[in-house]
């Protein structure tokens, strides 16, 4: 067992609203960070609904 641990900063730009493809642009960096033999990857807050969340939450049914 290492003594180390690989922690991989996803630098990625989520669009509002598009999950589907903030989802598909976790999974490539997952791909990349994996690769690279990472043991963990963060992204940021809201990642998979974009930032800020307001245009979802306020739109009208």
């Amino acid at each position: 067992m290492s003594d180390s641990l690989l922690i991989v900063l996803a630098q990625l730009n989520p669009t509002v609203g598009d999950i589907a493809g903030n989802c598909a642009l976790i999974r490539a960096a997952r791909g990349e960070a994996a690769e690279a033999g990472a043991d963990l990857i963060v992204f940021s807050e809201l990642f998979i609904t974009g930032y800020p969340p307001e245009d979802l939450i306020l739109k009208p049914s």
